[in-house]
């Protein structure tokens, strides 16, 4: 069925804009309530307007002009019309046609102004789709690319910052990097839908936030991001737990072979397990800083475990 408006209005608005614009209506599928076509002589003012009009209205259109702001049957046609819109949910949509004063109790909600009562095509096309209420907005397209490929988020980060935190880390374990630029792992901005300037502040924020150290310096060229990374412990475990299948059985099975095997090395324990060299070292830190190993690190990437605490045998026993 077509939806039902009623057009609260002055009869000084007939002429020069209401009985013309109504007519539109219509011709748009709406079934707009007018007095003129909807009152015979002798019908009940109350019952066509209140029981009949406003009562089945979807919506009430309310014209604002220099006449109708001043008219009390206007006034009263709003004040029913507010209370439909509170009991069920009848839609309001006021439309100024004068510089007029509009009145207080529509103050908060949207209206339509009229430059030319004689041309008001585009305000038609609104008017018709709030009536129906269809929202004139774009498709919803794919998501940026870098969305797309960031599979999961890092529980506490953001879908950028979560990206920013995966590729520093996988290009750290893929070339036990250490220390690195961003220009190293972000070549591909423009597939990934993000620019200079977002990845820049993701460094920043996650670097204030402990996952990474940063090194900042000056100079360098406008391409270039002003600092060198390396990851921090916090930042590597994040990654790990989230990232790495099967990472606490990994530490699991180092554990073993530092306690039960007296493997002392970070080379030995890569051969043993597979893991990466650069994972392996990032397990030996953490085990170092909860107290249950002694380990120095060489030149040229070697780590050498000189001590076991007892506390690491017992928690194994």
């Amino acid at each position: 069925m077509s939806p039902s408006v009623f057009i609260s209005h002055a009869s000084e608005d007939k002429d020069r804009f209401v009985t013309n614009f109504a007519t539109k209506l219509r011709e748009n599928g709406v079934d707009a309530w007018l007095d003129r076509w909807e009152m015979l002589p002798g019908d009940s003012l109350v019952d066509k307007i209140f029981e009949e009009g406003l009562k089945e209205a979807h919506a009430v259109i309310i014209v604002l002009s220099k006449f109708s702001v001043s008219k009390p049957w206007v006034t009263e046609e709003l004040n029913a019309s507010m209370v439909s819109r509170i009991s069920k949910g009848t839609k309001i949509i006021p439309i100024v046609i004068d510089d007029c004063s509009v009145p207080e109790v529509l103050k908060s909600t949207l209206w339509e102004r009229v430059e030319d009562t004689g041309n008001f095509e585009t305000l038609l096309k609104r008017i018709v789709a709030a009536i129906y209420d269809v929202r004139e907005r774009p498709p919803v397209g794919e998501p940026p690319d870098f969305v797309q490929k960031t599979t999961s988020d890092i529980a506490g980060l953001p879908t950028i910052d979560t990206l920013v935190l995966k590729r520093a880390v996988a290009f750290d374990l893929e070339n036990n990097a250490h220390i690195f630029e961003p220009e190293e792992i972000f070549r591909d901005l423009d597939a990934l839908g993000l620019t200079k300037g977002q990845v820049k502040e993701s460094i920043e924020i996650l670097g204030a936030d402990g996952y990474f150290e940063l090194s900042h310096y000056f100079g360098g060229g406008p391409d270039r991001y002003g600092c060198h990374i390396r990851v921090t412990g916090y930042g590597f475990e994040k990654y790990c737990g989230s990232e790495i299948d099967g990472y606490d059985h990994l530490k699991e099975q180092c554990a073993g072979l530092i306690v039960n095997e007296d493997v002392k090395d970070n080379k030995t324990l890569a051969d043993r397990t597979g893991a990466k060299l650069r994972l392996i070292e990032h397990i030996l830190d953490v085990f170092e800083s909860n107290g249950l190993i002694s380990a120095t690190k060489f030149l040229g990437g070697n780590i050498s475990i000189h001590h076991v605490h007892p506390k690491f045998r017992r928690m194994l026993a």
